[in-house]
């Protein structure tokens, strides 16, 4: 089935690899007028169709510009983050204020900037990234991850009910270990502390994953592209869990 967001503007963040780059790819098919972001404007290299530019999500001047530009919207996707590794002891207050600015604070910043678009236009829908590490289920060694990923959640929440009359709905998708650039540099950072070879490393992690494999990029862009719909329209404040049953 194609044309699912026919004559919808979208704004996807973190675009440039992973889980951005196949919302991004799968809003394109669909009909989705695409305008497609990445703090390395480089990666967005082969997103034929959409509309490149670089963004720091981190800069609140960026992303009010960048709204400026494009005007009213009716689907945002807030897919930066960053997945710090480590527990309380290892995380400093450079980890901790970083992680939450780019995790949490850079979707503040998109939604402020883009929401009185949408209520111009008389709704619209917001798709957070959260994680299955969060509120839901804790995970070692992500503390900070998974403080930011919960704030996530509240956040979307808030943003669903104080806006729930207006038109625009707000719903996370809450991932499980996915297939990604990020996560590869993750188990080459794990192979290299812990003197495992990669595919010892990329084994622990599959392990842990009552499915037996690891989740696509593509299946989260799928979750993604039905709280852009109107297929959701029903649907506001609500965690779209695709885990593989991890948090189970």
């Amino acid at each position: 089935m194609g044309g699912r967001l026919d004559g919808k503007i979208a704004v996807v963040t973190a675009a440039g690899q992973g889980i951005g780059r196949a919302i991004a790819e799968g809003f394109l098919r669909e009909g989705a007028a695409v305008w497609a972001t990445d703090l390395d404007q480089t990666r967005l290299e082969g997103l034929d169709g959409a509309e490149r530019r670089p963004l720091d999500a981190r800069s609140t001047e960026a992303v009010a510009g960048l709204a400026r530009e494009i005007g009213p919207i009716d689907v945002l996707v807030n897919a930066a983050g960053f997945v710090h590794h480590g527990t309380v002891l290892e995380c400093s207050e450079q980890d901790w204020d970083f992680s939450f600015d780019l995790n949490v604070k850079s979707m503040h910043r998109t939604i402020k900037a883009f929401l009185p678009g949408m209520l111009e236009r008389g709704g619209g829908s917001i798709v957070n990234i959260s994680s299955g590490a969060s509120s839901i289920k804790a995970a070692p060694n992500r503390y900070v991850y998974g403080a930011t990923k919960a704030a996530v959640i509240g956040l979307t929440k808030a943003v669903a009910i104080d806006f729930i009359t207006r038109g625009v709905r707000c719903n996370a998708i809450c991932p499980g270990t996915i297939q990604s650039p990020s996560l590869d540099e993750r188990i080459a950072a794990l192979a290299a502390s812990s003197g495992k070879s990669e595919d010892e490393a990329r084994t622990m992690f599959v392990s842990r994953q009552p499915m037996g494999r690891l989740g696509t990029a593509e299946e989260i862009a799928s979750a993604a592209l039905y709280l852009a719909s109107d297929e959701s329209a029903f649907t506001t404040g609500t965690l779209l869990i695709v885990d593989g049953g991890w948090t189970l």
